[in-house]
């Protein structure tokens, strides 16, 4: 079987790892390529908004005391995990999504919409009579490599990636390090993570799902398929 590795920040890190040795997966290495923390914003008058728009769980781990302020708006959520954390910070969810944030957005009726997001969010193409207005809320940090992933990797590996983000900077550390990609097998979450990874690795698939289950169900089978 081979090692799986696992980049996406904490604290999902931790519990992909702990998800991915549930499975049977006999070496898991979790190692962050992001650090998250929170920015210095401040809340719009929830008035003006019909929902929040939430891409991540981050908005709402790292948010801080503003959020308070927006608890009377609704949130469509991209993910179940993003709606349970949404929920467990008091908000009351009104749409729970399986696609990207594009697929929500799109599916929205007519509106003015509050997207609170990362650093670095995903553009969106919005149909007409929606508007939406993004508020950073946090950013991520970029992380280097860490001595026991770069170590992985010359040997046959599989790598699980959650975000474009990740994939563009775990590319980029590849190169950096001058460390081979035809010994490394991608599991990606989406199809525009896998096209941000580039190419030149051994085996790229994508989950069936956007969620961390089926993305570790697929990187388990990927271990076995030595």
């Amino acid at each position: 079987m081979l090692p799986l590795l696992i980049v996406r920040p904490e604290p999902g890190n931790a519990a992909s790892v702990a998800a991915a040795r549930s499975l049977g997966i006999a070496e898991v290495l979790g190692a962050p390529l992001f650090a998250i923390a929170p920015v210095a914003w401040q809340a719009p008058d929830p008035a003006d908004y019909a929902a929040i728009l939430a891409g991540s769980a981050n908005l709402f781990r790292h948010g801080g005391q503003d959020l308070a302020a927006l608890a009377p708006l609704p949130v469509v959520a991209v993910g179940a995990e993003t709606a349970r954390v949404a929920r467990d910070a008091g908000f009351t969810v009104r749409v729970s999504g399986e696609g990207s944030l594009q697929d929500v957005a799109t599916s929205l009726p007519a509106g003015r919409y509050l997207r609170l997001s990362g650093s670095d969010p995903v553009p969106l193409t919005l149909p007409e009579g929606l508007v939406v207005d993004t508020v950073m809320v946090y950013a991520a940090k970029a992380l280097p490599l860490s001595g026991e992933a770069a170590s992985m990797l010359p040997h046959p590996c599989v790598v699980a990636l959650h975000s474009g983000e990740a994939a563009r900077h775990f590319a980029q550390e590849c190169t950096r390090l001058n460390l081979p990609r035809s010994t490394v097998q991608l599991a990606c979450l989406a199809p525009r993570i896998a096209a941000m990874a580039g190419r030149g690795w051994q085996a790229v698939e994508i989950s069936a799902m956007r969620r961390d289950q089926p993305l570790l169900a697929l990187a388990a089978q990927m271990c076995k398929n030595v």
